[in-house]
């Protein structure tokens, strides 16, 4: 897969230990597989942020796993029950990856896919006011 990678990010993630890293880097690897339209950036200082048409999740490698922060007004499905943290949150969840654990590429990447269309459709602070 190839996407126009931002070098603040690459510096975030090659700044961490390796099993981090690891996490890290699946995880950018299948927000981009998303579509073909998201990008990178550095918010908050040194945040890396992945976006299309508004935020689509952000990493933050803390002590003892990475967080994955996913920008849904918590109005994506998590059928597969992925969701680590967050759940009354109205902006944002988590799902929260620790060293030997298996990320679910399949239900992450669908979670991701869910946000950006809901990007697409106006927001979904948009959508929440639909319903």
């Amino acid at each position: 897969m190839t996407y126009t990678a931002d070098p603040r990010v690459d510096a975030y993630i090659d700044a961490l230990p390796q099993w981090q890293q690891a996490i890290c880097r699946e995880v950018r690897d299948l927000v981009h597989a998303a579509d073909p339209e998201v990008e990178e950036t550095i918010k908050f200082t040194n945040r890396p942020y992945f976006v299309l048409q508004g935020n689509i999740c952000a990493l933050l490698a803390a002590k003892t796993h990475v967080n994955v922060f996913l920008y849904d007004g918590a109005i994506i499905p998590d059928p597969e029950g992925i969701i680590t943290a967050g759940h009354d949150n109205k902006t944002a969840r988590t799902v929260a990856f620790r060293q030997g654990e298996t990320i679910n590429a399949g239900a992450l990447q669908a979670m991701f896919q869910h946000i950006i269309a809901n990007n697409r459709a106006g927001g979904w602070r948009k959508l929440k006011e639909k319903s």
